[in-house]
């Protein structure tokens, strides 16, 4: 089955956007703006559908081309990326997916980008305890080679309330649990993109599955969600 793509003259639009980061400009090219933006909510809709396979995706929200610019010092008007992300439908699924196109800079990414404060606090009491399954998956070698190393911010030292000494420290001091995938060019054009995007995110379903257990239970295992 076909799915759509993204084809290079999006990509260019978006080049040329950044090198004409204005209203006026942006203003004459609205028409051409509109069929590229057509374009990626037809392909993010494709990966979505496919996504419904494995897993269940409660909304798609495709992120304007707008800038917010009121506390920015960088006042050009507008994004030259489209994006979109996927949240998962329930409780008891946690984890959310990320889209993001753009010239010499695509990537998908995954995982948890800022935790709520009561959500922080658990994973960090859980690695506390025990990490040895997050870690399997973490150097599992096929999960390794699709998704690479664990990344997002971290405290330069432990959170209050913990040992820095802690065998588990460099995971406890971590803010963020996300994973990122880079593309280039010619990957995000070809004819199977969104099924290489479908395909990783499938794949970080062991990591989902492990998070959303922490999330959903207290350290004695007991269920969270009424």
């Amino acid at each position: 089955m076909l799915h759509p793509t993204i084809t290079k003259s999006t990509l260019d639009f978006l080049n040329e956007l950044k090198k004409n980061n204005n209203r006026d400009w942006f203003t004459e090219q609205k028409k051409t703006f509109k069929t590229h933006e057509s374009e990626i909510k037809s392909f993010l809709n494709a990966v979505m559908e496919l996504m419904h396979a494995h897993d269940e995706i409660e909304k798609l929200k495709v992120f304007r081309i707008y800038r917010d610019v009121r506390f920015s010092k960088d006042k050009t008007p507008y994004k030259y990326n489209f994006s979109g992300s996927m949240s998962r439908a329930g409780k008891e699924r946690r984890g959310g997916y990320y889209i993001h196109i753009q010239p010499k800079g695509s990537f998908i990414a995954t995982g948890f980008w800022s935790p709520e404060k009561e959500d922080l606090f658990r994973i960090r009491k859980e690695w506390e305890v025990d990490a040895s399954d997050f870690r399997d998956i973490l150097n599992d070698k096929g999960f390794k080679s699709v998704w690479g190393d664990l990344a997002g911010e971290e405290l330069k030292t432990a959170p209050k309330g913990f040992d820095k000494e802690d065998s588990n420290i460099d995971l406890i001091r971590k803010k963020q649990f996300i994973f990122v995938k880079n593309f280039t060019d010619a990957q995000v054009t070809s004819p199977d993109f969104a099924q290489s995007i479908d395909a990783a995110f499938k794949g970080i379903r062991p990591y989902f599955n492990l998070m959303s257990n922490v999330l959903t239970t207290n350290l004695n295992g007991e269920s969270l969600l009424e």
